[in-house]
């Protein structure tokens, strides 16, 4: 296991909030969605770097129409460390970059980015190697330690720029407008941006759910083709994540779609429209289940990417929510919004667990104790959140 880096993200409500991080040696590009705290860390970690700040608009004139001036500025430098902040606005720039890595092999770079999308729109190739990838994710509860509260973290999610708000409701509001505005809008990314606005609201109904084009694109009005493509944005924009069906060594049918879950559970919060036939215990739950894969994510990619995250979905229905798979570790999880658990809570976990008597067999819940049912550890979800770290291997034994 890589060894977990720290760094530094101020809040209002906090002086200063630790983050895991595997830090690379050597160039790296660091992807996340807006609001994580990339440019935070960055000017903690760098303070000395030579800085290039792709949202300053002058910046962003300059490089656009001149992308050599980098190679300029960074050998008039007597600075290692260069951060180019949002790179892909100016893609070009990385052959730049690359350049000067094959010229200057002493110089460390730092790529930071919101979306892939016109990386790979336009085939850019990312420094062939040369710089390692790595990501940023909202806060893990570890990280804010006793500031951790999971009610909050349900209801606003847990964005540093929206945890460190005195109106988390209203910041988070904004943030998904400064999204539809700023990214999607003003890179053209959608042709219409009502069509947009009203995808991310009907897709917010499959957090947690398989994923059905055909049935969104029937209740957007639009064409599969249309709601295939506006899918690829946010994964590319990092807003979303789908999770794939786990089938090795299958004794059972399984279904062959993924499920979709937004990437923080404040934005789904705010993208799913609630009504007199919506039940709250339901969007809790899947709200719930959210929370426990945004955390799963940061685990993994903190530790350096050492399992593969699914769920199983048998074609009867059998549906476990998690299977996190990997060289060090083979583990079920199901998530229940509820105060207690029941031996009918625990069945499909058993039926995975018939089919993979390896796996490590646990369930989620709101409830305050450990219990063990039949061969399932039933942890309270919140002590599970507060001791997920990236220095544990296992996901239950502390």
């Amino acid at each position: 296991m890589l060894e977990a880096h720290v760094f530094y993200c101020y809040t209002e409500k906090m002086q200063l909030t630790k983050r895991f991080f595997n830090l690379p040696k050597g160039s790296f590009f660091l992807f996340g969605p807006r609001g994580t705290g990339k440019s935070t860390w960055l000017q903690q970690e760098f303070k000395s770097a030579l800085w290039i700040d792709l949202l300053q608009p002058e910046n962003l004139r300059t490089y656009s129409a001149y992308p050599e001036r980098l190679r300029e500025i960074v050998l008039a430098s007597n600075q290692q460390n260069v951060v180019i902040d949002e790179v892909q606005k100016i893609p070009d720039l990385l052959s730049v970059v690359h350049s000067l890595i094959e010229r200057r092999q002493e110089l460390r770079f730092v790529l930071t980015g919101s979306s892939a999308r016109k990386l790979k729109r336009e085939g850019v190739n990312l420094l062939a190697g040369r710089a390692s990838m790595r990501h940023l994710h909202p806060f893990m509860a570890a990280e804010l330690d006793a500031n951790f509260v999971l009610n909050d973290a349900l209801n606003f999610g847990l964005l540093p720029v929206v945890h460190s708000s005195k109106e988390p409701l209203d910041t988070l509001k904004a943030y998904v407008g400064l999204y539809l505005k700023e990214e999607v809008q003003a890179e053209g990314l959608v042709r219409n941006i009502g069509n947009f606005a009203r995808f991310l609201e009907v897709i917010s109904f499959s957090h947690g759910e398989v994923l059905n084009i055909s049935n969104i694109a029937r209740e957007c009005s639009v064409s599969r083709k249309l709601i295939e493509g506006y899918l690829s944005v946010l994964q590319d924009l990092l807003l979303c994540h789908l999770l794939p069906v786990f089938t090795r060594r299958a004794k059972r049918g399984t279904v062959k779609h993924p499920k979709f879950y937004y990437f923080d559970a404040g934005v789904e919060r705010v993208l799913r429209a609630c009504g007199p036939l919506d039940k709250a215990s339901e969007i809790d739950g899947c709200i719930l289940e959210g929370l426990v894969l945004q955390h799963l994510r940061a685990w993994n990619d903190y530790q350096g990417n050492d399992n593969n995250i699914y769920y199983w979905r048998t074609q009867f229905g059998v549906e476990v929510d998690f299977v996190v798979y990997g060289a060090k570790g083979f583990w079920a999880i199901e998530v229940k919004n509820n105060q207690n658990v029941y031996t009918q809570d625990v069945r499909n976990l058993i039926a995975f667990g018939e089919d993979y008597p390896e796996a490590k067999l646990l369930l989620l819940y709101r409830g305050q104790q450990r219990i063990k049912l039949k061969n399932v550890l039933c942890l309270p979800v919140e002590e599970f959140l507060r001791n997920l770290h990236p220095k544990n291997d296992d996901l239950a034994e502390w």
